[in-house]
């Protein structure tokens, strides 16, 4: 696994970071218990991997657990650990949102389930409308001052919510954000229109959340999402026919015949093909990987080392391509060239 940047900061991760979201079940359904997480932490680092993403939310704080009692044996300084605060963590109404009293309570309680003193990266895990900006960033600054975070990072955000706190934090000499995580795959593409070219103009790395769209772009699903093979996470969700009304149609069916040509012409893994196109994408730094087991993590490690060819690209990008209308189609581009170059 190679290294890449953190956007613009000197930091150095992995070019794949292993999520931890399915990290806290008991071996049932689609999350995995303590012994199977460590596994595929032990794997993951042996591979060149670095960069480790959980929340404070994920599994009730239980995937924070289970990466603290395997960081208590491995180097610190070896891991670059994100996680993330924003979403209700109990009953009390502070006990949610972009404020103080929650960001400052949620990153305690988050380093002690990690047993560390510091995160790498701290990301806000949504935009939160009730809170003032000012409010959420000053804390942020203030907890890099205090040591407890070395990096800020956003996910989930809209880009005018990224611009408006990068220019807050610039206008304050506060830490901005370095990072955003947004969902971003063959399938979900809707960031191509403003997230990433804010990234990629602002030096800001991107961490794709779902890179492989629940799994529906790991060639499991051949016949459909209406028919999902035992054991996928589509089979034991908690609403089969939701996955069916959001994938069912002929822009998914598509961009998975392509996928699975393009894998056929490259002796690869569907899995391997749609992370390895997300890798080459313009900003993205690393896609976070959610892992279920060793084996499945050895699949999509296979996703790097490689290159597609322009016409395996090409093939990909016209399948899986969105319907673009103004102010985003290709004539309004081409007609701003136009008006620099023309006479």
């Amino acid at each position: 696994m190679q290294n890449r940047r953190l956007g613009r900061r000197g930091v150095l991760v992995g070019e794949l970071g292993l999520g931890t979201m399915t990290f806290g079940g008991r071996g049932e359904g689609w999350r995995v218990d303590e012994e199977t997480s460590h596994r595929i932490l032990d794997r993951f680092v042996q591979a060149g991997g670095n960069l480790l993403d959980t929340a404070d939310v994920y599994s009730g704080g239980r995937s924070e657990e289970i990466l603290g009692t395997w960081l208590a044996h491995q180097d610190r300084e070896e891991v670059f650990l994100a996680t993330k605060a924003r979403f209700r963590t109990g009953p009390g109404p502070n006990r949610v949102g972009l404020s103080r009293k929650h960001l400052r309570n949620a990153v305690r309680e988050s380093l002690r389930r990690l047993r560390t003193d510091h995160v790498d990266l701290l990301q806000v895990h949504a935009w939160d409308p009730w809170t003032p900006l000012e409010e959420t960033f000053g804390t942020l600054d203030q907890l890099v001052k205090d040591g407890l975070v070395r990096y800020v990072g956003v996910s989930n955000f809209r880009g005018w919510q990224l611009e408006k706190a990068l220019q807050l934090c610039r206008q304050r000499s506060w830490e901005e954000p370095v990072s955003l995580q947004p969902q971003y795959s063959l399938y979900a593409r809707a960031s191509e229109f403003e997230l990433l070219p804010l990234c990629e103009a602002e030096g800001l790395a991107v961490l794709p959340w779902s890179p492989l769209a629940g799994g529906v772009l790991s060639g499991k699903y051949v016949q459909g999402v209406r028919n999902p093979p035992a054991g996928s996470r589509i089979a034991n969700a908690e609403d089969p026919g939701a996955y069916a009304r959001r994938f069912d149609n002929e822009r998914t069916r598509r961009t998975l015949s392509a996928l699975s040509g393009v894998a056929q012409q490259a002796g690869r893994t569907p899995a391997q093909v749609a992370l390895n196109w997300l890798l080459a994408r313009p900003a993205v730094t690393a896609p976070i990987l959610g892992i279920r087991s060793v084996e499945q993590l050895e699949e999509n490690l296979g996703a790097t080392g490689w290159s597609l060819t322009p016409t395996a690209r090409a093939q990909l990008d016209e399948a899986s391509e969105l319907e673009v209308t103004y102010p985003y189609d290709r004539r309004a581009e081409e007609q701003q060239t136009a008006d620099r170059t023309s006479p």
